[in-house]
């Protein structure tokens, strides 16, 4: 009955009239470590930073290149590029932007202070950065690299006069918040919202809404909840058991795209002791089990990756057995599905010196990755019917993210976006060995190294040829699944509810902005 109420409540006009409303809500669900966009390479960071920073130029899904900062760019030479840049840009200060802003910018990513998950294996083939004059930028190569492009399109780019008088506090505090974006900052208060207003100066079309309250409400009870009292005008991430209900609703709307992150077991590669793996009396054992490729097959067999679709993700995501999705760059049509199959678990582990299996923990942020608990203790009852006790820690990603990233858990999940569109961007980042000097494996948490892996990364890193390179990509998913490099579970579909009389479109990845918002029919 309160639910029936409720729903009349908003359909008799609990929200503003459209035609009034300059103000947008969004209650968004991955949280923000900070407003520095050059400090981690983290959804919600993104999210947010897409309103007040822009890239040299703007990959959108699929790895299509748009003009951002630079109005064109060229390959002198196979190691050479050139940007001509925008003449009409000023930061929201007055001052004018000019390449002196990309030199910094590109050279502060590679190495910002407490980063858990840096930039600089966007950068990692950059050798040089010069300005020619004030709108020409020059980048040199270490090596050929036609993908250059696109791989610096992910890096924000922050003022040379303000950034390097500043630090990551500054850009909390708002100091340090000047850019070039739509938006100008308003306030920002850590774990809860920012707020934002539309930048009159802006360069482009002037943003749809006046302000935007940006909230970050991690639950997605509580964000449909927001989201029917009126409190908040859209959501991200829906529920999935909230889904249909939202779609019978008339007062709003349900949006629902095709998405390219992929939910991903990351198995520590560490070698000895660890203090999450046990035998089954309790006793730490002298080696990590994981090191053996028999074990990793055993629990990834032991997975029913189609319950978990159907009862816990309600048909909201589509069985993963690789990183990318299907009919992306660089996914591979013959990696295999993945079978459950628990007697082969078992056989696996008896041949591998575990035929009564051992005791171990799985690592889960608690305030990150749609329905990733619950996710996390299926898996957990699955390895265990074949042997494997498995306990299921939850952390708040504020922990989560710094001990997942030392490697210090047995087990850790990972929601990684894709968010070029292309393989390359997951095999630099989650597979290729962790190796900070070279910007490469930021969060490959396990620490998963295989020479082969990592040549494929460099083979295609230097291969100008669409289809050789695509042939490279997809030898790399055939490799790290024969070596069970990580175990993939899923891909998540991008679904966002919003009032009626509002469209919610995607714009990057699973990306969520106040520019995806306009009001139906515009």
């Amino acid at each position: 009955m309160k639910k029936q109420l409720l729903t009349l409540a908003v359909c008799a006009g609990l929200w503003p009239a459209l035609g009034a409303a300059q103000t947008l809500s969004i209650g968004y669900a991955d949280p923000v470590s900070s407003l520095d966009p050059q400090l981690n390479n983290h959804a919600g960071d993104r999210s947010l930073a897409l309103h007040f920073w822009d890239s040299i130029i703007n990959s959108r899904d699929g790895g299509k290149l748009e003009p951002a900062l630079a109005s064109s760019w060229k390959s002198l030479d196979e190691r050479t590029w050139e940007f001509k840049l925008r003449t009409d840009i000023r930061w929201q200060d007055g001052t004018p932007f000019t390449a002196e802003d990309i030199v910094f910018s590109f050279q502060r990513a590679r190495s910002v202070p407490g980063s858990v998950a840096s930039y600089a294996g966007a950068l990692r083939t950059v050798e040089t950065v010069s300005a020619r004059d004030a709108h020409t930028v020059l980048i040199k190569t270490n090596t050929p690299d036609p993908m250059l492009p696109l791989e610096i399109a992910s890096v924000y780019v922050v003022s040379k006069h303000i950034g390097e008088k500043t630090k990551t506090e500054d850009y909390n505090s708002g100091r340090a918040m000047v850019g070039t974006g739509p938006y100008r900052w308003v306030s920002f208060v850590p774990g809860d919202r920012t707020v934002f207003e539309r930048d009159p100066g802006y360069r482009g079309p002037q943003a749809d809404w006046e302000k935007v309250n940006y909230r970050f409400i991690n639950n997605g009870a509580a964000r449909t909840a927001a989201l029917l009292a009126g409190d908040v005008d859209v959501i991200d991430k829906v529920a999935v058991t909230d889904v249909e209900k939202l779609r019978k609703n008339p007062a709003v709307s349900v949006y629902t795209y095709p998405g390219l992150r992929v939910l991903l077991v990351l198995p520590s590669f560490r070698p000895g002791p660890n203090e999450f793996i046990t035998d089954n009396s309790g006793k730490p054992l002298p080696q990590n089990p994981l090191l053996d490729l028999r074990v990793r097959q055993a629990l990834s067999l032991a997975i029913n990756r189609q319950a978990i679709a159907s009862r816990i993700l309600q048909g909201t995501v589509t069985v993963a057995n690789q990183w990318m999705p299907k009919d992306s760059f660089g996914y591979n049509p013959e990696v295999h599905d993945i079978p459950n199959d628990p007697e082969q678990a078992r056989r696996l582990l008896a041949a591998a010196g575990f035929p009564q299996g051992f005791q171990i923990s799985i690592h889960v942020p608690g305030d990150r990755y749609p329905q990733a608990p619950e996710t996390a203790q299926a898996v957990a009852q699955f390895w265990s019917r074949i042997g494997v006790k498995t306990k299921v820690e939850v952390v708040p990603w504020s922990v989560y993210a710094s001990r997942a990233n030392k490697n210090d858990y047995a087990v850790s999940m990972l929601a990684w976006g894709n968010g070029t569109g292309e393989a390359s961007y997951g095999l630099l980042n989650v597979f290729a060995s962790a190796d900070p000097k070279r910007g490469q494996g930021a969060s490959n948490w396990g620490h998963y190294s295989n020479e082969s892996v990592d040549k494929s990364l460099d083979a295609a890193t230097v291969e100008f040829d669409a289809r050789r390179r695509e042939a490279i990509l997809r030898h790399a998913a055939q490799l790290v699944s024969d070596d069970v490099g990580a175990i993939p579970l899923f891909h998540y579909q991008n679904i966002w509810a919003a009032r009626k009389g509002l469209k919610v479109v995607p714009l990057l990845s699973d990306r969520t902005s106040a520019m995806q918002v306009t009001r139906s029919g515009k």
